[in-house]
């Protein structure tokens, strides 16, 4: 079977309205959830985990307490569809929802996102552990960027192995180092440390490839972070990496459906 005809499962997707460019740009990186799910199916994606935008730019308006509500709506009523509910821990209602939204079927974790909710990891990730750890949590969380260090999110890793942790974004770095979350992973001890493909940067020429080779294939999860960028677009790039057929199931399906316990 080719690579092609794998149905994957992007880990890494959003709906809703993108704040913070020009007018236009900001139009051309929304989109609702039935745009969202039609540019999967064009990705041959069987089953897509979205946040809402609104929950994560509080600086420009958005509140993660009512893009969480929003979004459990949404997403119950949208096929293909699955949920992370987002944790804000300068927001304490948002843990109350998170440990009320984890029981519901289609939410399959936790989303969080310093960068954006103005903290840093250093100071509040044991909570947010602590907290995802109790609740047996999936944990995703922006990556790259000075308040979400790749390499500040290892010792959480490692005293943490119960929590499966996605540092997100491969190849991003607030210094252009584009190696920041292989390097994570390859200091973490517990194989509970993985990261994904959402970035822009991972369009970048051999860094996929590079990726597969120093941690394996095996921590790596497809992410389009859909609709900022084409789905599409973010699936070629690992339909035509020069990377195994298998390493490509890994990646685009297997990885997740393990993880995420999916059919």
């Amino acid at each position: 079977m080719s690579n092609e005809n794998i149905q994957a499962i992007d880990v890494h997707a959003h709906f809703g309205k993108y704040l913070g460019r020009s007018e236009l740009v900001n139009k051309f990186m929304s989109a609702d959830a039935d745009i969202v799910v039609q540019r999967a199916r064009l990705a041959n994606t069987l089953l897509t985990i979205v946040s809402p935008l609104a929950a994560l730019m509080p600086r420009l308006s958005g509140d993660p307490v009512s893009g969480n509500v929003n979004a459990a709506k949404v997403v119950a009523e949208t096929e293909g569809l699955l949920q992370w509910v987002v944790v804000d821990p300068t927001r304490p209602q948002t843990y109350a929802q998170a440990e009320q939204m984890l029981k519901q079927p289609k939410c399959v974790g936790i989303k969080i996102h310093p960068e954006e909710h103005g903290y840093l990891i250093t100071e509040h990730g044991r909570a947010i552990f602590e907290f995802a750890a109790r609740h047996r949590a999936i944990v995703q969380s922006h990556s790259g960027e000075e308040k979400s260090l790749p390499a500040d999110f290892v010792k959480l890793a490692n005293d943490f192995p119960e929590v499966v942790l996605i540092i997100s974004h491969l190849g991003c770095g607030w210094d252009d180092d584009m190696t920041h979350q292989v390097r994570a992973i390859q200091n973490s001890k517990h194989g509970n440390l993985f990261t994904d493909t959402s970035s822009a940067k991972s369009i970048t020429s051999n860094l996929i490839e590079w990726a597969v080779g120093e941690i394996g294939a095996e921590h790596i999860l497809y992410g389009t972070d859909s609709p900022l960028y084409f789905a599409p677009m973010q699936r070629a790039r690992i339909d035509n990496a020069e990377i195994s057929d298998h390493d490509k199931r890994l990646i685009l399906h297997d990885n997740a459906a393990q993880l995420f316990k999916l059919v």
